[in-house]
């Protein structure tokens, strides 16, 4: 494929990297399918119920050194923010063995961030313009983002990353116990200093968001499928169609951006991807009766905290399962009970609380897999974000949409291929 020339281009998944990789294959002059078998950045989406961050400094993997000392508390602490479930322990024990050696040691953790970085680096800026095009600028707050801590000493104990972020260039501010109240009179005495990402910024409604930038590739000229994408048809070598429950998609190439299904794709296209679901919850409280100026994290409960359209949203944990296991909704009532002790004074209508649980793809490196498939010139990757898929979106779309069209990429795709698991 040349820069000059137009193809039909299947993107499979409208979830936010989905969305972000059609408009940009658009750009390029192809012709966009979006095939996905609902309403986009619906509740079935990770992208409706993540964190809402856009936070440039999302450059570590979950991944340090020292991990593997906390495993046996995975799985012994029900209430903790990172929890394995003995019954699915043999099927992930393999994933698990890759996530902790990929963190074994501060080189191989650096590496990574670095890479991570130039995904995050520009995205502020690109989706601010995204949300103008798509005529919902009001959907992105650009107040920054904000780690609180019970006291310097825990931001201290973090100086190791906190150095990386300065060294790549992400601009962040201490915020001392006094300005800290001034900015957010309702948090709890308890949290004494913060660490403020200047450049950060959130999204109020992802699912709105999701839509409103579907609606867009439909306006300028893209076709919806609704329909779930099981395999595709090759011809002479050739990539023909994408099968779906309701019949062939014709197409010339196609993206896999389907979230948690995308692994199952991949096979298809001759690339095994160690591909998990780092199971996701949230609460939305509505009418908290307050506004927050930026997103919070806070050092006691890792979970991102940000005023929504629906309420105050708290969203986090991490719950390692097999996609077929039920939801544990005693992980929102953690949740829930981190929102009462940061905001004392809350009050919550406990018939009104909203709870959410889905499936964040993630591999075991830390790094998403963008790029050409194994089996297949016409088949690309672009999955497996992890917690960071709404801040890595526009520069993944950026980067699978110049491998489709055949131009020199914006950076380096080498780290991201699928061949990397062998």
């Amino acid at each position: 494929m040349t820069a000059s020339s137009s193809s039909r281009v299947a993107v499979i998944g409208a979830g936010i990297v989905g969305l972000a990789a059609a408009l940009e294959i658009q750009r390029s002059g192809h012709h966009v399918i979006l095939i996905e078998p609902d309403e986009p950045g619906g509740r079935q989406s990770a992208s409706y119920g993540n964190g809402c961050w856009l936070n440039p400094g999302a450059i570590l993997p979950i991944s340090l050194p020292g991990l593997w000392r906390k495993v046996p508390g995975f799985l012994l602490d029900p209430t903790g923010p990172f929890v394995i479930r003995w019954r699915d322990l043999p099927g992930l024990a393999g994933w698990l063995l890759d996530f902790v050696l990929a963190g074994r040691n501060w080189r191989l953790v650096e590496a990574c961030a670095r890479t991570r970085f130039e995904l995050c680096r520009s995205a502020v800026d690109e989706h601010i313009a995204l949300a103008q095009e798509a005529g919902v600028p009001e959907l992105i707050r650009r107040e920054g983002v904000m780690y609180v801590y019970l006291d310097r000493s825990e931001f201290l104990a973090e100086e190791r990353v906190w150095r990386m972020r300065r060294e790549f260039g992400v601009a962040f501010s201490e915020v001392g116990e006094a300005e800290l109240r001034a900015m957010q009179p309702e948090l709890a005495a308890r949290y004494r200093f913060g660490a403020r990402l200047d450049g950060g910024a959130y999204v109020v409604d992802p699912g709105a968001y999701c839509r409103a930038l579907a609606e867009l590739v439909v306006r300028r000229g893209g076709e919806r499928v609704i329909a779930r994408a099981s395999s595709f048809e090759f011809a002479a070598g050739q990539l023909q169609a994408v099968r779906t429950e309701t019949g062939p998609v014709a197409c010339d190439q196609a993206v896999i951006a389907a979230g948690i299904g995308s692994a199952a794709l991949a096979r298809q296209a001759g690339d095994r991807v160690p591909l998990i679901s780092e199971r996701g919850y949230n609460v939305v409280i509505p009418e908290p009766g307050f506004d927050i100026p930026c997103g919070l994290m806070p050092s006691d409960g890792l979970m991102g905290v940000v005023a929504t359209r629906q309420g105050l949203r708290l969203a986090g944990q991490v719950e390692l399962a097999s996609v077929s296991a039920p939801p544990n909704w005693r992980r929102t009532e953690i949740l829930q009970g981190f929102a009462g002790k940061m905001f004392p004074q809350l009050k919550i209508d406990e018939t009104r609380v909203d709870r959410w649980m889905g499936h964040r793809p993630s591999t075991p490196d830390g790094l998403p897999c963008i790029g050409v498939s194994s089996g297949s010139a016409d088949v690309f990757h672009c999955f497996g974000h992890s917690h960071t898929g709404l801040i890595q979106a526009p520069t993944s779309g950026r980067l699978v949409a110049a491998l489709v069209d055949g131009r020199a990429p914006p950076l380096d795709p080498a780290p991201f291929s699928a061949g990397r698991f062998g």
